[in-house]
């Protein structure tokens, strides 16, 4: 199991975020111009949830931290998913 600070905005200026541990419900890989980018789906016990690349849910203190591979549980034989958005 592996957990991320909760980036959610606690108010409206943007200064003040929840930071309470959010898990990692699932890690993917997204395909990107510029090459795959790990990405994860993180939910905190608040109810905030963020679907997205790893470096942007780690922004801030956190900055170019990664969750460790040996703490996802990815089940055996799943593929890569493709974000169907584009940017």
């Amino acid at each position: 199991m592996a957990f991320l600070d909760c980036p959610a905005h606690m108010d409206k200026s943007g200064a003040v975020r929840c930071g309470l541990p959010a898990e990692v419900e699932c890690r993917y890989t997204v395909r990107s111009s510029d090459g795959p980018l790990e990405s994860a789906k993180i939910r905190c016990p608040r109810g905030h949830w963020f679907n997205g690349p790893i470096e942007f849910l780690t922004r801030g203190k956190h900055q170019g931290a990664a969750v460790p591979r040996a703490a996802s549980a990815r089940p055996q034989g799943a593929a890569n998913r493709e974000s169907g958005s584009r940017g």
